[in-house]
């Protein structure tokens, strides 16, 4: 894919961008190596106060900002300025809870017949942030902070569409006064991404991504003995019990479905509803997406704007076609809309079976499929039925029933009566296919630490006390 801004609203290319060569790649690695040296020296207080005036900045330039955002990758104008509020929210959480998060952690100094113990928490160096395209900051920002806070530093490769953005992180870093090189974009292809998997000088890495970009990183890094997180793809469940409020549980799927233009892994993807409320339910759903107002990003009035790529579009033409071959109903939409840009309808499709591959493959677009179950036993497996495991969205007022969700949920999320989201106080992540890790919260700022063991004795004593591991 050429490194390149076009417009998803219009299909215009606006601005296209050379990526770098291998030298300028091997160069790009040695000054963040180089950076590490004085960088893991500085002090919380030194980083917080940084990343706090990034988040200033963020604040001045959400109008500019938003705008490159949505004319980069379609996104609604009031979608994307919300998205920069979050990464300023985060930079923010980070830089007051980073110290505490990473404070040594004592240990029982008797136990191990020592005068002190405790686990140390300190970084690893450079990281390779490989990022996607649908949350071009807040996904970048989520690794960043954190990852900035404990002392590493970064090297982001950001998909090939959004290069503006992704060297805006650059700028924005420098800019906010952390030292030369810490945080540096890296404007290539993906075919580039192992020689820098296989380079000594980086020794971690995460991904957000599709599940085959996951285990390509994994494998190699995993030749290569280098901790990785993926937070892959999601086929998300939102199930409906008998209990829950109808109407609420209706428009809430609404904006878990559509959110991004439908174009996120954590979007509700599967409507799993009890057959005594499945017709109400559907018929409000239905009603719900239909009257969704589908257009130019920039205006407000617009809920759902165009999808990211023209191969978008496509994908979800493929995937209901294969549906309604066999069996499968469009009740709403279902088809692209004419005119220039990458628009779809938003659609919803009914009587889908798990023999379709749309039960199966994520479709990222305004795309929902509902399909029935008889009880609680039923709703469980139907949810579990996917080789996802990100997200997932149980509605019920019934306290045994959230238990068992909750218990029995193959996901690394479970929200009972609301819609999967990311908050920096949470950690996030999924199972299963769809990754492994956590981002966000206090085990997403470890994820990149050595958590070194310390041991001290009395002066003169010769060891721990054991002669084993």
């Amino acid at each position: 894919m050429a490194i390149a801004t076009v417009n998803p609203a219009t299909g215009e290319t606006l601005k296209t961008f050379d990526a770098l060569t291998e030298d300028e790649i091997r160069d790009r690695i040695g000054r963040a190596a180089k950076a590490f040296t004085s960088y893991r020296l500085t002090s919380f207080e030194e980083r917080a106060g940084w990343l706090r005036a990034a988040a200033d900045v963020l604040d001045a330039e959400t109008d500019q900002l938003a705008q490159l955002m949505t004319t980069e990758m379609g996104k609604t104008l009031k979608a994307a300025k919300a998205e920069i509020g979050k990464c300023a929210a985060g930079c923010r959480y980070y830089a007051e809870h980073a110290e505490g998060f990473l404070a040594d952690e004592p240990a029982d100094a008797s136990a191990v017949k020592a005068v002190k113990a405790y686990a140390r928490y300190q970084p690893l160096g450079p990281v390779l942030a490989v990022m996607p395209w649908n949350f071009p900051l807040w996904q970048a920002m989520r690794f960043a902070a954190p990852a900035l806070m404990a002392g590493n530093v970064g090297l982001l490769k950001h998909s090939s569409n959004v290069p503006q953005t992704a060297l805006f992180m650059e700028e924005l870093f420098r800019r906010a006064g952390f030292p030369a090189d810490v945080f540096q974009t890296l404007l290539i292809g993906s075919d580039k991404v192992p020689m820098i998997l296989e380079d000594k000088r980086v020794v971690a890495a995460t991904l957000t991504g599709s599940t085959p970009a996951g285990q390509s990183v994994a494998e190699i890094s995993g030749h290569n003995i280098k901790k990785t997180v993926l937070e892959l793809g999601g086929s998300d469940p939102f199930v409906v019990m008998p209990s829950a409020d109808l109407d609420t549980s209706a428009g809430t799927a609404v904006t878990a479905r559509v959110q991004n233009n439908g174009q996120s892994c954590i979007a509700a993807k599967r409507f799993l509803i009890h057959d005594s409320v499945a017709e109400e339910w559907t018929r409000l759903f239905v009603e719900k997406m239909g009257a969704l107002v589908v257009g130019d990003p920039m205006d407000d009035k617009t809920d759902v704007g165009p999808l990211a790529t023209k191969n978008g579009v496509t994908d979800l033409e493929e995937l209901i076609e294969d549906a309604v071959g066999k069996g499968a109903k469009v009740v709403v939409g279902g088809k692209r809309i004419d005119g220039p840009g990458f628009y779809f309808a938003p659609t919803v499709l009914t009587d889908v079976t798990d023999q379709m591959e749309i039960w199966t493959e994520e479709a990222f677009g305004p795309v929902a499929v509902v399909a029935t179950f008889g009880d609680i036993d039923e709703a469980v497996r139907l949810a579990n039925d996917t080789q996802f495991g990100l997200g997932s969205n149980f509605w019920t007022d019934d306290k045994a029933e959230q238990d068992r969700f909750i218990r029995d949920a193959e996901a690394g999320m479970v929200f009972i009566n609301g819609m999967t989201t990311s908050y920096p106080e949470l950690p996030f992540g999924g199972v299963k296919n769809s990754g492994y890790g956590r981002e966000l919260a206090a085990h997403g700022i470890r994820e990149f630490c050595n958590i070194k063991t310390v041991w001290i004795g009395q002066g003169g004593q010769a060891d721990a006390g054991s002669k084993t591991e």
